[in-house]
């Protein structure tokens, strides 16, 4: 089947799936507001099929690469769950420590797209771990619509905590080393990803992919550099860009923000119609230059 595009589709489905991915719209709101834009056999229906993820159609890193060493691992959240559930991905050959990003992932759990970014890194030379927040419900579950449902319905506080209980459970493995930086490919909850990020876990560099904006009270608690990644499209997360810059200049938090011509919210996520080629690596470029004068180099 031939891979769809963001240029395939109306601007406005691909604004209300975002909706629907974000819990504002339901699936039958989605059905209803895309059916005008249904053309020939192409109905909404089938709109919302071919914008779902299909991890067959991206996987950039193989789960048995040679170059790297996989596992799932377990670490305490004493302050959230208890007990959690996370990937780690790194070296093969690696020798002596080296620097760990944490792997922050969208509103659905730890799915194939998170793995194969914690991948990515690993092949970068850098210890990756990836915290399934949807430990406690049972982890991630394989269905999308199932994984977003328990994601939503999660105390966000605790989920918090258990997320960036990741942060301190990645300095102390015997492969990381003391520098580490909180990496979200997305959202998980408006806000945690940036600010939320280096205030909640000590790290040293939260890189944000569009991800909601932290509250202005908690700005004044960023101490590290952000690099700050938006979707010229996103109409629903840019717009707290504006009061948000206002706060980190007020503050004088380090950071450095791109907005990409002509995407959508999730234009990394390789798995979707949104992918944008270019812009995810071009953006990709940006974060490990970053981490390579941050972490490796800093």
């Amino acid at each position: 089947m031939e891979r769809k595009k963001a240029s395939d589709f109306p601007q406005d489905v691909l604004n209300l799936f975002d909706g629907y991915v974000h819990g504002t719209l339901s699936r039958r709101d989605f059905l209803d507001r895309a059916a005008k834009y249904a053309v020939g056999g192409f109905s909404a229906a089938a709109m919302l099929e071919s914008l779902k993820p299909n991890y067959a159609l991206a996987q950039q890193v193989a789960k048995d690469d040679a170059r790297i060493k996989t596992e799932y691992l377990t670490y305490p959240s004493p302050q959230g769950s208890g007990t959690m559930r996370g990937y780690l991905a790194r070296p093969a050959n690696a020798s002596g420590k080296l620097p760990g990003v944490l792997v922050i992932h969208e509103n659905r759990g730890l799915n194939p797209y998170t793995e194969d970014v914690a991948r990515r890194l690993a092949v970068e030379n850098y210890v990756a771990f990836a915290p399934d927040a949807l430990t406690p419900v049972g982890g991630y579950p394989g269905d999308e619509d199932k994984a977003r449902e328990l994601f939503a319905k999660q105390d966000a506080a605790k989920r918090f905590e258990d997320l960036f209980a990741g942060a301190g459970f990645l300095k102390s493995c015997p492969s990381a080393r003391e520098k580490s930086a909180p990496w979200a490919s997305a959202s998980v909850h408006h806000g945690q990803c940036a600010g939320g990020a280096d205030s909640g876990s000590g790290g040293r560099v939260p890189v944000p992919f569009y991800g909601g904006q932290p509250a202005a009270a908690d700005v004044a608690k960023i101490k590290a550099p952000l690099l700050i990644h938006y979707a010229a499209l996103d109409e629903r997360i840019n717009a707290g860009w504006p009061a948000y810059e206002a706060a980190l200049k007020a503050n004088g938090v380090n950071y450095e923000m791109h907005i990409y011509a002509g995407t959508n919210h999730g234009f990394h996520n390789d798995t979707t119609p949104r992918y944008d080629e270019a812009a995810a690596k071009l953006a990709w470029s940006r974060t490990l230059a970053l981490f390579n004068e941050k972490l490796k180099n800093g």
